[in-house]
Order: C-alpha cells, then structure tokens, then sequence
C-alpha cells in the first residue's frame, strides 16, 4: 500500500503567517518609536514593553493557530494585529496630548493593551474549544434569544452617555452589548436561511423584473426592521441598528440570490431612517450636523435645531490641514475635537498626521480582511459556514463604513468604534472572537479542499503465486 503525499499547504501558510507577522511587529513598533521621537525627541519609556509585549501576543496567536488551525488563512491574523498595532500607536501619541488639556483624562493606551490581551486569549480560546463551526447550527434560536437580551438590555439598566445608550455599567466597566449582538446575529440569520432558503428565494409574484418576496415571507424581514428601529428610538444607537439590519439584507441576498431582497430592505431602511431622523432629537440633531457642520458657528439662534457639537467641522478642517501626507505623527491636533477623538473620531487623526495615504493604508487593511472573509465564504463547503462567513465580513464591513462615513461627511455620524483603533474593550473583544470564527471557517474549508485535492488512496495489488506443490515435484 502506497502512503499519502506529504502535506505542504498547512506548512506554507504558516510560514507566510510568521513572516507576515515578524513583518508588523516592527511596523508597530517603529511606528511607537516614531511617535515618541516626535513628540519629545526620544525614545518611549515604555518602549521595551511595548515591544515585548506585540512579540508575546504575535507568538502566541501564531502558535495557537499553527495548534488548532493550521490550515486557517494567512493574512487574518497579520492584519487584525497590524490594525490592532497601529490603534495602539496612535492612542499612545494622543494621550499625552489629552493630558495636557485635560489632566483628568486618563490614559487610554495601557488598557487598550490590556484589552488586546484579552482578545487574543478569546481568540485562542474559541479555537481550542469550537473544532467545528457547524456545532453553532445547532443553538441558532438560543443565540438570538440572547441577542435580544443584550440589544434590549442598555433601554432599562444602560447609561446614557455621549447622547445614546449603549452601555453597561458593571463594577465600575462599560460593556457595549452591541458589539457582540452583530456576532449572535449573523449566527442567527446564517442558520435560519440555511433552512428557510428554498421558500425565501422560489416564490413569489414578477412585478417590473423583479420577483417579489411572498407577503408570508416578509415577516423575517420587517421583524429585523422593526427591532432596528426600536434600537434607533429607545437607545438612540444609529450605528447598531444600520449594522442589524444591514446584516441580514446582505445575508438574505446572498442566500436567496434575489434582488427583490435589496430594494425592499434598501426601501425599509429609507423609510425607517426618515421617520426617525425627522423625530427622535438626538439622531435629528446629527443629520443637521452631517447636512450643514460649519452652522456650529453661527449664533445659537441662527443653528439648525439640535445642533450643539462642532465634532463634524473640526473632522473636516482635521482632514484638509493634512492633505495628501500629513503632518507627521505627533505634530497635529486631534485634541481640538473633544473626547471623541480617541473613538470614532480616531480615523481624522490619522488623515491629519499621516494623510490621505495613511487613511488609504487604513481602508486598504480594512479591504483585505474583509476580501480574505468572502473568500472563505466562496471556500467553504456547507451553507452554515458560507453564510457566516459572508455576515461577519459584512459587520465588519457595515462597521468601518458607519463609522469612517460619518467622519468623513458621508453619512450622519453614529457613534460606533472603529475596529481594532479605536479605544473600547467590548468592540476589541468581540472582533477578534469575529476572527476567530473566520479563521474556524477557513481551517474547516482549506483542510476538505486539501483532502479533495489528495484524492483516495491509491493501493498496487500484488498478484499471489501458489507454491509448487509436493507431487508436481514428482511428475
């Protein structure tokens, strides 16, 4: 019997992911050194430790991943830690400005590394326990009463801050449900329209082109839409509810290949953002921000009604002082746009020190990870798995452009965290448990090509030859 061929693509892949990694640990850490230099002309006290620390947690992962994972793609881990890395350098070069102008500020930048301890360990965590993502199918419907449980939890014991309610407070820490809502959600849909996609995508009336969904059909859709909006109203959170509802029309398109899907969530959302921007006064208040934001500076008579914060001009003036390269890590002033410069906001720091080219490195990162989660949606071998590729990437996707949208003047702002950048444990944890679930899918799709590949196993039979027998001796 002839054995099988050797494996070579696990071995490869993780010799790129090392290499990849050793890579962005010295971008990091020549970016933290960089910053440091120019804003008091030495080298960060704290330098070692943030080097030894990126070196620690870029092992580890890589280890875990080689351990557990070792067919999982590549670059998902050197870009999540690269994003993670480059978040971490730029809250290292805005605390000490916050300090200056406000000396009860806090740091933020040792807790933010303390978080992203905690993501990687969930990281690991989640790969060691969860062999196989299609153990998630079986707890669709407990993992959305829990979801609900955490969107509809800020309404009665969250913590009104910065216009919406969106915390938790607990001992002292707040905790952003949200963030791990878009996770449970996207388990949710990926196995209900594995189940329900034959019946979503076969019926129908033709209506301009178009085949239009049952009426029976449509109660998923306008139960999704009408819990966005009652997210929209009680907590006045923007971001989660066009991230929930985002989600599922992308996954419903995906699963039913059906264009009627789009238009109808597309004119859903239209109508939903209408009603609410026209009453709810928080979010009325950032749509006059988002249409008019130099009318901060008029006199308070003379603004449109609910327009109190200059956060959306100071962005722009952000953006044009720094032009094509910046101005140079440490030589701006991102302080100007108030504490929401180490969240949100994070992204015009960027466009003010490093330019329109790092805004587009940043955008670019964004980009491949989400490239490199369709296409292990395109890999990948059962529905489940398709499916909940292609929702986490579209999270993350609907995420970064919530957030770098409303920023940017694109949209109205939201409020929501910039992955990986910006200062929040709760949305650092729950993106690395997002790639964590990526990298489970890649591993399960790579490991079945790879088996497909090698085929069955090839056996030589080898012809018998009796012994000659005693009286043929004799003849």
């Amino acid at each position: 019997m002839r054995g099988l061929r050797p494996l070579t693509t696990a071995g490869a892949r993780r010799r790129t992911e090392a290499l990849l990694l050793a890579f962005v640990v010295l971008i990091t850490v020549g970016g933290h050194a960089c910053v440091g230099l120019s804003m008091t002309g030495e080298l960060p006290a704290e330098l070692p430790k943030f080097a030894i620390s990126m070196t620690l947690l870029a092992l580890v992962g890589h280890l875990a991943v080689r351990r557990f994972a070792a067919y999982a793609d590549p670059l998902v881990l050197p870009l999540t830690f690269l994003l993670s890395g480059i978040g971490l350098v730029l809250l290292a070069r805005l605390d000490p400005t916050y300090l200056e102008r406000w000396p009860k500020a806090g740091t933020t930048a040792p807790n933010q590394l303390l978080w992203t301890v905690v993501g990687t360990a969930a990281c690991i965590g989640i790969l060691m326990l969860l062999r196989d993502h299609r153990h998630l199918q079986r707890f669709i419907y407990i993992t959305m009463l829990v979801a609900l449980a955490l969107l509809t939890a800020p309404v009665f014991f969250g913590a009104d801050m910065y216009g919406a309610k969106r915390w938790i407070i607990i001992g002292g820490q707040s905790l952003q449900p949200g963030e791990f809502v878009k996770i449970m959600i996207s388990v949710f849909f990926a196995g209900y329209l594995v189940v329900h996609r034959d019946s979503l995508s076969l019926t129908g009336r033709k209506l301009l082109g178009m085949r239009l969904p049952p009426m029976r059909q449509l109660g998923p859709i306008i139960t999704v839409w009408i819990i966005s909006l009652l997210v929209l109203v009680f907590e006045r959170d923007l971001g989660t509810s066009l991230i929930f509802f985002g989600v599922f029309v992308v996954m419903l398109y995906v699963a039913t290949e059906r264009t009627s899907w789009i238009v109808c969530g597309l004119l859903m959302a239209a109508l939903g953002a209408f009603v609410v921007g026209s009453t709810e006064p928080h979010v009325k208040g950032r749509v006059a921000a988002w249409l008019d934001p130099l009318a901060i500076y008029l006199p308070p008579e003379q603004r449109p009604p609910g327009m109190v914060s200059d956060q959306s001009a100071q962005a722009l003036f952000s953006f044009g002082s720094g032009g094509i390269t910046g101005t140079g890590l440490g030589r701006g002033h991102p302080e100007l746009i108030g504490f929401a410069g180490r969240s949100d906001f994070i992204l015009t720091t960027i466009g003010e020190e490093l330019g329109l080219a790092g805004v587009m490195v940043v955008l670019v990162l964004y980009g491949l990870l989400v490239q490199r989660g369709l296409r292990m949606a395109l890999g990948a071998r059962d529905p489940f798995g398709k499916l909940l590729a292609v929702g986490l990437s579209a999270a993350l996707a609907l995420q970064v452009f919530v957030v770098a949208g409303g920023v940017t003047g694109l949209i109205p702002l939201t409020g929501k965290a910039l992955p990986f950048l910006a200062k929040g444990g709760s949305s650092l944890v729950a993106n690395w448990i997002m790639v964590a679930l990526l990298l489970r899918i890649s591993d399960s799709a790579e490991r079945q090509r790879e088996a497909d590949a090698r085929g069955p196993v090839e056996t030589t039979i080898t012809p018998v030859v009796a012994a000659p027998s005693a009286s043929a001796g004799q003849r």
